[in-house]
């Protein structure tokens, strides 16, 4: 009995069985965490999110997954610590253990802030009214999108200078590398480079933003703007096509952007008959003054409604006006309005709509009426003639 009970007290003093209960209670320890920090976050972010606020629900939401992934990093690497007092292994060393810890910690940390700026910048651009509400009519998603590409990006870079002196390299002696090598990168990325600031010209002096119409007339270029990359934009054509065209092209054609003009045109000449000729001014004051009065035309900009010229069929004047909506679609609708109330004007007046004629003086219609009573006679002459061919 004795014998077996210093076996067994020899068996728990053993450094192997010390070393598998400080493991285990490690590895249990470290699920113990994350399993109550998961259900912390968890109710964090449930609390958070019926708030009027963004950015906490935002903050919780990109930190769950990185701080589940260091408490797991932090514990594992805890434990394989612990083994190494009892197992030697250049591998698994201390040295290398905090090099991975310090890794892990600053990847996760970079991962928790991309994650936070996109959901940020997600959540303004699927609701633009909590950007309306925010900032106001300073809000724009084309200049909130490239704030975010360019966090996002500081925080990548940031991130990558943090790391490299853990893993023993020297950032001057990159800089310096740098410096020769960006000459040859330079030449060898010119296109891209090229596209790059075009596409911070775009964002720095906005000639179109997601969402706008643009035009070139230059190039075959006509569509609504989907994306503005930092490389290419995408515009999708009116025949639903995408059209990816790189940025440094925007840096050498002229381009419209109609989606920002105030008022749609209407520009419209109109004929009648010269014999309506006293009619002309009656309809002409008519027609302005129902143009004036109409909801739809913006009677503060152009509006001209004159007797224009003396055409080859008709008497000419023209309409020129400018309506208040510049939706294509309200637009044709008002035109079309305005249109056929000209046509109700015109026909009111007792006049008529001028159509290509012609007139021919000094003919007399008694000379066919004679030729076509004599016609029947003529042949019949003919075919008594001998030698004839009646036909």
């Amino acid at each position: 009995m004795e014998e077996k009970t210093g076996e067994i007290l020899a068996l728990l003093n053993s450094d192997q069985l010390r070393w598998s209960w400080q493991v285990f209670s490690a590895v249990a320890l470290t699920l113990v965490l994350n399993f109550f920090a998961t259900r912390i976050l968890r109710r964090l972010h449930k609390r958070f999110s019926t708030t009027d606020k963004v950015w906490d629900d935002a903050l919780v939401e990109a930190a769950r997954t990185p701080v589940n992934i260091i408490i797991l990093v932090i514990g594992l690497t805890w434990a394989v610590g612990i083994g190494n007092t009892y197992i030697e292994s250049a591998v698994l060393s201390d040295v290398n253990l905090a090099i991975v810890r310090r890794l892990t910690v600053v990847l996760l940390f970079v991962m928790c802030l991309v994650r936070f700026i996109s959901i940020i910048e997600g959540r303004y651009v699927g609701n633009q009214d909590l950007g309306r509400a925010r900032w106001g009519d300073s809000f724009d998603v084309t200049t909130l999108t490239a704030i975010a590409k360019l966090l996002r990006l500081s925080v990548i870079i940031s991130g990558i200078l943090v790391a490299l002196p853990t893993l023993g390299i020297e950032i001057t002696a990159l800089l310096a590398f740098g410096g020769v090598g960006g000459i040859a990168v330079g030449f060898a990325a010119k296109d891209l480079l090229a596209n790059f600031f075009g596409g911070l010209t775009i964002y720095m002096d906005r000639p179109f933003v997601i969402g706008d119409w643009i035009r070139s007339p230059d190039r075959n270029i006509e569509g609504t703007v989907e994306k503005i990359g930092w490389r290419l934009t995408v515009v999708r054509t009116f025949d639903k096509r995408p059209l990816y065209i790189p940025n440094s092209v925007f840096s050498t054609v002229c381009l419209e952007n109609p989606s920002r003009m105030t008022n749609r045109r209407i520009k419209e000449t109109v004929g009648i008959r010269y014999q309506d000729a006293d009619k002309m001014e009656a309809i002409v004051n008519e027609i302005k003054e129902m143009l004036i009065k109409h909801p739809d035309i913006d009677d503060s900009q152009i509006l001209m409604v004159n007797f224009d010229k003396y055409a080859a069929s008709s008497l000419e004047f023209f309409i020129y006006t400018f309506t208040r909506t510049t939706n294509w679609v309200e637009f044709h609708a008002v035109k079309q309005d305005v249109l056929l109330k000209v046509v109700d004007i015109v026909l009111s007046h007792g006049a008529e709509f001028a159509f290509p004629t012609t007139t021919l003086e000094g003919f007399d219609a008694r000379i066919f009426s004679d030729s076509a009573q004599r016609e029947p006679e003529v042949k019949m002459r003919k075919a008594a003639e001998p030698g004839s061919v009646a036909t």
